[in-house]
C-alpha cells in the first residue's frame, strides 16, 4: 500500500510542529502555533488532488475526495481527526526516534537522563517484536494523538487517488482544532461536511473499535482564604491550601484514573495552584453511566457546601461545566455503521477489539450534533506523555482499514 519510508516522513512532519492547545485561552484554534501545520495541511491536500479544501477562520478544515461512481445512492462518509496535541506534557521540539525491527527489550529514549521505555511495564511493547516504532526522545510526547490519524486519512487518499480502480463514493475530510481542551467539535459545520456518517480515527492499538465514551465534564474549585503575617496570625489567618488538602482527601481515593478500569468512573485531580490566599484546583470527572456521571458532579457540589458551613462562610467556589457526553445512545440506532468498521478490520486480518472508550473523542460531540461518528484505532500507546510511541505497521493497517470501509459502502 503505501511505502513505509513515505508515512514514517509524513508522520515525521507533522509531529515536529507544535500544535498543543490551551485550556485557559478563549480563541479558535486555542493557540496561534496550531495554524503552522493546519496550513501546512491544506497545501498539502490540494497537492495531493483533493478537491473542495477549505479552512475557515477557526482552522476548521474541510476536504472531499469525489465519488468515482455513477451512483448517487451511496453514502458520503467522513473520515476526521485532531490536530492539536495534549497540554498535559509538552509537544515543543519533538525529536522523533525510529527503531526498526524492534528486539522486544528495554528501549533507552534519552540515555543522559535515563528514560527507559521499558516492556517490563508497557507490556505492549511485545505485541510489535519485529516491527518498526517511532518514539520519543524522553523529553516530549510524541503526537501520535491524533497525527498518526491524520496521516493515515490522508495517506488513504493520498491511495485512492492513485488507484482510480478502487471504486468509492464521496468521501469527506474533517481536521479540527483543540480537541485534547474538549473544544475540538464546538465550532464543526456538520451541515457543510455533508456526510451521512463518519469515523474518528482517533483510538489507540490495532483493533480498537469504539462507539461508547465517558460523559466528561470539568470543575475547576476555588478555595479563598486570608494571609495575615504568621506572627500574628491566630485566630486570623486562613490557610487555603489546607482547606484544599482537607477537600482533596475528602473524595474517594480509589475513584481516581489509576485504580479504575472499563466502565469505571472516576475525578482526577490534573492541575492545582495555590497559595496562603488562594487555592485553585482543577478536576475531570468522567463516567460512562449518566446518572453516576451527574451523581459525581453533585458530590462535588456538595462537598464545598459541608466545608463552607464548617468554615462559616463561603471559602470554597465550585464551577462544573459539561464537556461531550456518551455517544452510545447516538451510535446505536445506527449499528450498521459500526459493523461495516468491522467487516473492514476483518477484511484486513485485524481482530476488532471493540470496548468503551476511557475518554472522548470529536466522535462523541459530533454524534450529538447530528453526524453519527465511531471511534477507529490510529495505532499509538501511552498517550499525553514522554512513553509515547506508534508502531509503522499499526498505521499501514489503520490506512488498509479506511480504504476498505470505503469499498464495503461503495458496494452495499
Amino acid at each position: 500500500m503505501i511505502k513505509k519510508q513515505h508515512l514514517i516522513d509524513r508522520f515525521v512532519s507533522y509531529v515536529t510542529v507544535d500544535t498543543e492547545s490551551d485550556p485557559s485561552s478563549n480563541t479558535t484554534p486555542s493557540t496561534k502555533k496550531q495554524w503552522k501545520l493546519a496550513n501546512a495541511l491544506v497545501k498539502e491536500m490540494k497537492e495531493i488532488g483533493l478537491k473542495n479544501v477549505a479552512i475557515d477562520e477557526n482552522s476548521y478544515i474541510i476536504a472531499e475526495l469525489p465519488s468515482n461512481i455513477n451512483d448517487k445512492n451511496i453514502p458520503v462518509i467522513g473520515f476526521i481527526s485532531h490536530f492539536d496535541t495534549s497540554p498535559d506534557f509538552t509537544g515543543k521540539n519533538v525529536k522523533p526516534q525510529i527503531i526498526e525491527n524492534y528486539d522486544g527489550k528495554d528501549i533507552v529514549l534519552n540515555e543522559k537522563e535515563n528514560i527507559i521505555l521499558s516492556p517490563s511495564y508497557f507490556d505492549d511493547l511485545l505485541l510489535y517484536k519485529g516491527q518498526t516504532l517511532i518514539t520519543t526522545d524522553g523529553t516530549t510526547l510524541l503526537g501520535a494523538d491524533d497525527k498518526a490519524g491524520i496521516t493515515e486519512i490522508i495517506s488513504a487518499m493520498e491511495y485512492l487517488i492513485n488507484h482510480p480502480e478502487i471504486k468509492h463514493g464521496t468521501i469527506k475530510i474533517g481536521f479540527t482544532p483543540d480537541e485534547e481542551i474538549g473544544r475540538g467539535a464546538h465550532k464543526f459545520d456538520v451541515k457543510t461536511f455533508g456526510a451521512d456518517w463518519a469515523y474518528t480515527m482517533d483510538g489507540s492499538q490495532v483493533g480498537e473499535l469504539e462507539y461508547e465514551n465517558f460523559n466528561a465534564a470539568s470543575a475547576v474549585v476555588t478555595v479563598k482564604g486570608k494571609i495575615v503575617h504568621p506572627g500574628y496570625a491566630k485566630g486570623k489567618m486562613i490557610n487555603s491550601m489546607y482547606i484544599a488538602t482537607q477537600f482533596i482527601n475528602s473524595l474517594p481515593k480509589m475513584e481516581t484514573p489509576e485504580h479504575t478500569e472499563g466502565r469505571e468512573g472516576f475525578f482526577h485531580l490534573h492541575n492545582m495552584k495555590g497559595a496562603v490566599e488562594e487555592t485553585k484546583l482543577q478536576y475531570i470527572i468522567r463516567d460512562h453511566d449518566l446518572s453516576h456521571f451527574e451523581a459525581r458532579k453533585n458530590v462535588i457540589s456538595k462537598l464545598a457546601e459541608e466545608l463552607n458551613t464548617q468554615y462559616g462562610s463561603e471559602v470554597i467556589l465550585v464551577e462544573i461545566k459539561d464537556q461531550y457526553f456518551n455517544m452510545r445512545e447516538k451510535i446505536e440506532p445506527v449499528m450498521h455503521i459500526v459493523a461495516i468498521a468491522e467487516e473492514a478490520m476483518v477484511q484486513a486480518g485485524i481482530k476488532p477489539l471493540i470496548k468503551p472508550i476511557r475518554g472522548g473523542t470529536d466522535g462523541s460531540q459530533l454524534s450529538y450534533m447530528g453526524l453519527p461518528c465511531p471511534n477507529i484505532f490510529a495505532g499509538g500507546h501511552n498517550f499525553h506523555g514522554r512513553y509515547e510511541y506508534v508502531p509503522v505497521e499499526s498505521m499501514q493497517k489503520a490506512i488498509e482499514v479506511i480504504v476498505n470501509i470505503v469499498q464495503i459502502v461503495a458496494k452495499k
